[in-house]
């Protein structure tokens, strides 16, 4: 893989996508963009308005356009999956599209003869194994179990996707399949459309939220999983392997507690909740219902394999989410 190579990237108008689309085309890379409607495509045009990317319409849950899309590129960046704002009442809404997004993605990436593939997971594929050792840091050799008591339908559509990924590459040995797992995402957006990180930054500075609910959670900026990802087209190395992304754990009030220092002016206040009342508000407020998932659990994964395979440093933890803030304060 050279850095004059083409590279489809599903999802491009995604958070972490559109960082992605910079990073190859500042590394000279050649993009062909793949979104689901006129608005997304608009929305990463305005971004790069000179860099000749070139567009087509994908939809995870259809056969249409996948040959063309794979047609004469020399590799496949799937971002794409769906990421919801609640939990889903039927967990299959997130799992079908998500597993068989994947499933499309590859099989016309071999039928089109594209052999290198990164695939963009999650840590929440990890830190919830089978074992249930809740306590114990996670590794890139851990896999949440997806029927799990504790496991999110996110985290069991992005588990059984990457899984159904690897199974794929088992079975067709010439795909160089890569996954990134990032933790959750901060940083700064490249525009105002961004992902549920940043609202976690956004309403904490508005002083939306009254209580912290005392959860843990892998955390890195999205210029280092950008760059993890494009690092990974040209490194051999990284082949067959899997790479958490995470500079580092946090907790909600640390999150709250680095805000609050750096920004006296803010709205933030609010208090630690104690596990019982989240877990009873979870059963009335769906948005809380994530979040019980993960009281009492050490989330941390370890994130060094990347680094040191890629040769790169990460931003800390809290310059991430602090960039986050400047980023959504800006733009008031």
């Amino acid at each position: 893989m050279t850095a004059s190579s083409t590279v489809l990237v599903t999802g491009a108008s995604g958070f972490i996508a559109k960082h992605i689309v910079r990073e190859l085309l500042e590394s000279g890379y050649g993009v062909r963009a793949a979104v689901r409607s006129a608005t997304r495509r608009a929305q990463v045009e305005a971004l790069f308005p000179d860099a000749g990317i070139e567009f087509v319409s994908l939809d995870l849950t259809s056969d249409e356009g996948w040959d063309a899309a794979l047609r004469g590129v020399d590799a496949l960046m799937h971002t794409a999956s769906p990421f919801p704002t609640a939990p889903p009442k039927d967990p299959q809404d997130l799992i079908r599209p998500a597993v068989d997004g994947t499933h499309r993605a590859l099989r016309a990436a071999e039928s089109a003869g594209v052999t290198r593939i990164v695939l963009t997971s999650t840590c929440g594929a990890i830190y919830k194994p089978a074992d249930q050792q809740w306590e114990r840091v996670k590794t890139r050799a851990d896999w949440t179990d997806p029927e799990g008591p504790r496991t999110t339908p996110y985290e069991a559509s992005k588990t059984l996707a990457e899984q159904a990924a690897w199974r794929f590459a088992a079975d067709h040995p010439e795909i160089r399949l890569t996954t990134i797992n990032p933790g959750m995402v901060f940083g700064p957006a490249l525009d105002e459309h961004y992902g549920s990180s940043l609202d976690l930054v956004e309403q904490i500075l508005a002083g939306r939220m009254p209580f912290y609910p005392n959860v843990q959670m892998p955390a890195v900026d999205v210029r280092d999983v950008a760059r993890m990802h494009v690092r990974a087209l040209a490194d051999e190395g990284s082949v067959g392997q899997r790479f958490p992304a995470n500079a580092g754990a946090m907790t909600i009030p640390e999150i709250a507690d680095v805000l609050r220092r750096a920004f006296p002016d803010a709205r933030i206040h609010g208090r630690v909740a104690p596990d019982w009342l989240v877990r009873a508000l979870a059963t009335v407020v769906p948005l809380l219902r994530t979040a019980a998932t993960g009281l009492g659990h050490n989330a941390d994964v370890v994130g060094t394999d990347a680094p040191r395979q890629f040769g790169f440093e990460y931003i800390p933890t809290s310059d991430a989410v602090l960039a986050s803030a400047e980023f959504i304060r800006s733009r008031r």
